[in-house]
């Protein structure tokens, strides 16, 4: 089987980096067929120190230093130092739930023939808030996240290498390069964009998951969401035909919203058609509330709505913060729209 460097691009990642570091470095796997490199985007937390303290336990843990700061910047920096067949990305503040993750991992390289893996990545981390836990419920629901990803799917399967592909063979970066260091999120689907243009497979498998752990607060999930709307938005410049139908439902609602208010004022039917939609998308998200925290304590249900509107609200806070800096995007949107929904009605007549 293939051996393995895992990439580990981290900044200020003191609270979990060591929990993250020792399930890797713990891994039924042979220590000499596998590496985690560290790439620090200049932390000014206690993550250097501690990934230092761990070097002296773990000869196969290496530390670098990404003065770009960015994850893109980190996981090309890992990458130019990575001496294993394959490489994997994982997050500094990421669970392995399973021993065997690289044991896994090489071993579906191997059955697959793929040049990349994808790999289930829920929100459902151990002992979580109510608000982490209302997260993970939105998250993996279709209304919470683009319904074209399979990253919360349970089934073995080739699939298309945008938003699942985390794991690589080497050649898949002799053929195509590196991460965009122009992109500060969104890096990975840019990545796999360029992946899926070569013509590069994927394989996605349910036994190299990873648990990721949701944001805590609201802020801080609208401020997430708003660096995944920008990603998208710049995704959408250097590649149109990424730009999907659902990514453009949030920031034309949100559009939508201030604009129709304003204008019902100057034209009265427009008022009771805008009314209408604002109660049908309150109405949707207190539905889903009410559906999807049946089973949960009304603490978690009850933050479920507030969960979706930080969702969609901060995803179109980014898209259209970084869409203002690009004139020739509104140029652009009206034939991208128009281009995704003919193709929409071509392949569901």
């Amino acid at each position: 089987m293939p051996s393995v460097s895992v990439i580990v691009p981290v900044r200020n990642e003191a609270r979990s980096i060591e929990h993250t570091l020792r399930l890797l470095l713990t891994q039924d796997f042979p220590p000499s067929e596998f590496e985690v490199i560290v790439a620090d985007g200049i932390s000014t937390d206690e993550t250097v120190p501690i990934v230092r303290r761990l070097q002296g336990e773990f000869p196969n843990l290496k530390l670098v230093f990404n003065p770009g700061r960015l994850a893109s910047a980190g996981r090309n920096t890992a990458i130019r130092h990575a001496t294993k067949d394959v490489i994997v990305i994982v997050d500094g503040h990421c669970q392995v739930p399973d021993r065997a993750y690289l044991k896994n991992l090489a071993a579906a390289f191997d059955e697959s023939g793929a040049d990349s893996l994808g790999r289930p990545q829920p929100l459902d981390i151990d002992s979580p808030t109510a608000f982490q836990t209302a997260v993970s419920i939105a998250r993996s629901s279709r209304l919470g996240h683009n319904p074209d990803s399979d990253i919360y799917s349970n089934e073995a399967k080739f699939v298309p290498p945008q938003s699942t592909a985390v794991a690589y063979a080497r050649k898949v970066f002799h053929t195509i390069g590196l991460f965009d260091q122009e992109f500060d999120a969104c890096e990975d689907v840019e990545f796999n964009e360029r992946v899926h243009l070569a013509g590069l497979t994927c394989y996605f498998t349910p036994t190299v998951k990873i648990v990721y752990e949701p944001r805590a607060n609201f802020r801080a999930l609208f401020y997430q969401l708003g660096r995944y709307g920008s990603g998208r938005a710049k995704l959408a410049m250097k590649h149109p035909k990424s730009l999907t139908l659902p990514a453009l439902v949030p920031p034309l609602w949100v559009v939508w919203v201030p604009l129709a208010g304003l204008l019902s004022f100057v034209i009265p039917y427009l008022g009771w058609l805008w009314l209408a939609s604002v109660m049908l998308y309150a109405s949707v998200l207190l539905g889903a509330g009410l559906v999807l925290g049946r089973k949960q304590p009304l603490s978690v249900a009850a933050r479920i709505p507030a969960v979706f509107v930080a969702i969609h609200f901060g995803f179109a806070w980014g898209f259209w913060k970084e869409a203002g800096k690009r004139a020739r995007f509104w140029v652009q949107l009206p034939r991208l729209t128009h281009e995704r929904a003919s193709s929409l009605a071509r392949d569901h007549p």
